[in-house]
């Protein structure tokens, strides 16, 4: 006897229309941009020597208010760079079944645009900012110290650019024609 696996499940396993390994790379790096400015925050609660001075660990509440409000920093930042592998999963076009009301439906196309170039443009001006903080910061940190802690933070400057191109494919995958015209054609029209 063959048993034959239900339409609604193989819905899980891929994405209405292939998605390019390219895509999947750029999705997956939000993460590992995001990674180490966490772990270096988690350090810092940790009291793992950082070379700052006993003022930085002042102005980040510690002790105190930063041993909730940096993991909790931590947790926010690993969630949303984790909902950028919505943008080319299964999960990002139809809702999970365990969501009341919606289970099973099609995720309307704008519902995961729109926060994602919010989020995009947020992600890039956050980096620019942390760029021209940097070179212009007065810490009172040791040299080593400010390397590591450039080391944890440059590649979060990616996070923006990379969730923007994610966000773009995502849209175009899903907008595009069932004739699968090419999109920089379409739009030149």
């Amino acid at each position: 006897m063959r048993t034959r696996t239900p339409p609604s499940a193989l819905s899980y396993l891929a994405t209405a229309s292939p998605v390019p390994l390219w895509a999947r790379r750029v999705a997956a790096a939000t993460l590992w941009t995001s990674l180490p400015s966490a772990l270096w925050r988690l350090a810092v609660v940790l009291d793992i020597p950082l070379g700052l001075a006993e003022s930085e660990y002042d102005a980040m509440r510690i002790p105190g208010w930063g041993y909730l409000l940096l993991p909790l920093l931590c947790a926010v930042q690993e969630t949303l760079a984790f909902l950028t592998l919505g943008l080319v999963r299964p999960w990002g076009e139809v809702w999970p079944q365990w969501v009341p009301g919606l289970r099973g439906r099609r995720i309307p196309v704008p519902a995961a645009v729109i926060p994602a170039a919010l989020g995009a443009l947020a992600c890039t001006v956050y980096g620019a900012l942390f760029v021209w903080t940097t070179l212009h910061a007065d810490m009172e940190i040791t040299p080593w110290g400010e390397w590591v802690m450039n080391i944890c933070y440059i590649p979060m400057v990616a996070w923006g650019p990379l969730l923007a191109i994610a966000t773009v494919h995502y849209y175009q995958r899903r907008t595009r024609s069932t004739t699968h015209e090419d999109p920089v054609a379409t739009f030149a029209r």
